[in-house]
């Protein structure tokens, strides 16, 4: 760690270019929908590694923040939707507060996505469909884990999952009444291009009635 103003990590980012945002990005994307899937798009082909991986904040009645990597699992003009127990501490900060903030990363293009809005849980004929395309042993996982609550032995939650194996020894696993889908419905969404010497490029689209605002943002 530095032992001073001047950290070790000092030197790090880079000061290169890269292409910003164009007016063309915006006279073809009028809404920010189509310009996010012209970029989530663009990340699926170059990410490495789940180009859907998303930080999510809540907070909870205590007022303190908590943040966690989710992974996006449907996005349109309805909002991004994912999925969790809803007795996680996500599940119960988001009953508490039902708002949230995402931001989604991608190094390899070096942009980002940020958005905020309200939650709502999915319909539950969505979840179910979601929930049966899952691996068998990810559906057994969501009956067996309570989710962050405390657990005493990895042994513990192994011999959970046989229990639940055993309630459901063939394919069918039904969806656990604690687990569902979130969808979060922006009333703000960010695009920040990363640019030359910290001088990025950053455009938000603000929710006004039926339609969007956009504007450009100071780096």
């Amino acid at each position: 760690m530095g032992t001073g103003p001047v950290g070790p990590w000092c030197h790090l980012g880079k000061d290169d270019a890269v292409d910003g945002l164009t007016k063309d990005d915006f006279t073809q994307n009028p809404d920010p929908w189509g310009l996010f899937r012209q970029w989530f798009a663009d990340a699926q082909a170059s990410e490495p590694e789940d180009p859907n991986a998303m930080a999510l904040a809540t907070c909870g009645a205590d007022g303190l923040p908590d943040v966690r990597i989710v992974l996006l699992k449907d996005a349109d003009e309805r909002g991004f939707v994912f999925y969790t127990n809803t007795l996680s501490m996500k599940g119960l900060e988001l009953a508490d507060n039902p708002r949230a903030a995402i931001v989604l990363h991608w190094k390899s293009l070096r942009r980002q996505v940020r958005a905020r809005g309200t939650v709502t849980k999915v319909e539950d004929a969505e979840a179910d469909a979601y929930f049966a395309t899952r691996a068998r042993d990810s559906r057994l996982g969501a009956w067996a884990s309570r989710q962050s609550q405390p657990l005493d032995g990895r042994e513990t939650l192994m011999r959970a999952v046989e229990e639940v194996a055993a309630r459901f020894p063939g394919e069918t696993v039904a969806r656990p009444p604690h687990w569902t889908g979130y969808r979060i419905a922006p009333v703000t969404m960010e695009f920040w291009q990363d640019g030359a010497y910290r001088l990025h490029d950053r455009v938000r689209f603000t929710r006004e009635g039926e339609g969007w605002q956009s504007n450009r943002l100071y780096p």
